[in-house]
């Protein structure tokens, strides 16, 4: 068995493949697989996913017809063999010695769940950090949802999960869902035994323009986004997760006039709020529970 399965997938970044794959063949933890989900690219990015399988065994490539970001991730968990599964997009990269660091931590704390710090690449923006300073296990969900900011930041691509963790809670993404990585972080996080932090080594965001979510949101992105949000909301109603009230939003009512938005009602844990145009708080009532 391996130590890590990287899972990558791959859809028309062909521009940006090379720099990712480079960062995972020279990682210092040597003993990784990297799978690559071709998800029905139509640029380069097939020929350059043979040139690097050629050259280097340790990398896999699955070509499957375009069905989204969730349905290849989970093509490449059912695919995975590693004692700890992470997720790269192909056009982020990580540093060289990401995998081994976070393996390390995870493997030697017996943890279901390692993070590390991230860097949000853009020239005209400051980098977006989780601000991990040390190596310190957590166990409580509140606990593992602050220290991930899990209300702001509920990604996958800076963490890696215990493989047979993942089987025994049957977490997969859903197919043909925005943001999916939020209600997957939720979760993971939530069933999670110990999460530990590691720092010093980081995951590189590369702010694509032309990405699923990085490029301008249409009506379903935002659908999703709503959609999202609120499962998340209620999971954490459910189990009684104390996070801090109105750290955690979601929107439940959107009025439109001439198509702009005019207010929007949102629900945090204990707390509703009116929003005018969706962005200045102007009421809340506390108390709901």
């Amino acid at each position: 068995m391996v130590k890590v399965s990287v899972i990558v997938p791959v859809y028309n970044v062909y521009k940006y493949l090379t720099r990712c794959l480079d960062a995972l063949v020279n990682q210092t933890l040597s003993d990784i697989e990297i799978i690559c989900v071709n998800d029905g690219s139509t640029d380069n990015s097939a020929e350059i996913l043979k040139e690097f399988a050629d050259k280097d065994k340790r990398i896999i490539v699955i070509n499957q017809e375009n069905a989204g970001l969730s349905v290849a991730r989970n093509t490449g968990m059912v695919q995975a063999k590693g004692e700890y599964i992470g997720f790269v997009d192909s056009d982020d990269w990580v540093d060289l010695d990401f995998f081994e660091k976070l393996y390390n931590a995870a493997n030697n704390n017996d943890c279901d769940i390692a993070v590390a710090d991230f860097v949000r690449e853009h020239p005209n923006k400051k980098p977006k950090r989780l601000n991990i300073t040390e190596e310190k296990i957590y166990e409580t969900p509140e606990d593992k949802y602050m220290v991930c900011k899990t209300y702001r930041e509920g990604c996958v691509w800076n963490k890696i999960y215990r493989s047979e963790f993942l089987k025994s809670i049957n977490l997969q993404f859903v197919p043909g869902m925005y943001y999916e990585d939020r209600d997957f972080t939720a979760r993971s996080l939530y069933y999670s035994k110990k999460l530990v932090t590691v720092p010093d080594t980081y995951y590189r965001y590369f702010v694509n323009p032309k990405s699923i979510v990085k490029k301008g949101i249409n009506k379903v992105q935002n659908e999703h986004y709503i959609l999202v949000r609120q499962q998340v909301l209620q999971f954490i109603k459910e189990h009684n997760i104390k996070v801090p009230d109105g750290l955690y939003k979601a929107e439940i009512y959107r009025f439109k006039l001439f198509n702009k938005t005019l207010f929007t009602v949102k629900e945090s844990l204990y707390s509703k709020y009116l929003f005018l145009f969706g962005k200045i708080c102007i009421f809340r009532k506390k108390g709901l529970r």
